[in-house]
């Protein structure tokens, strides 16, 4: 069975910096793509990011560009996300999932592209 387990949310203000951490079990980490998606309330799970085994390509969604950074270590079957210069419209639920592919197709950002899925963790960035 898959396990996906997401942790490192939390609540930061403007401005602040979170990691979050998504420990996987249950696939070949190392040769599956994964991906950072984010819900906010009323609206649709969207990707904010897709990386490849190794970290050979990291696609990112226009919104995070430039201040977030997403990285893997394949040896402790675990993807990050670093997140910097948060802003109030980050707050959301945030989910790794895990692709049945190992490079970043052109409809990565929608959530029906991808297999497996965590829990997720809040984060949430005050005004």
């Amino acid at each position: 069975q898959v396990y996906l387990v997401e942790s490192g949310g939390g609540l930061v203000e403007t401005g602040g910096s979170l990691r979050l951490s998504c420990t996987v079990s249950g696939l070949l980490f190392g040769e599956t793509t994964m991906g950072w998606f984010r819900q906010a309330p009323g609206k649709f799970r969207l990707g904010i990011s897709c990386i490849t085994p190794k970290g050979a390509v990291i696609g990112y969604a226009d919104s995070v560009r430039g201040r977030f950074t997403s990285s893997r270590d394949d040896a402790k079957n675990t993807l990050y996300l670093q997140m910097d210069n948060l802003k109030p419209e980050d707050t959301a639920m945030y989910y790794c999932a895990a692709g049945g592919f190992n490079y970043c197709p052109e409809s990565w950002p929608l959530k029906t592209e991808w297999v497996d899925w965590g829990r997720g963790t809040q984060v949430t960035v005050s005004s």
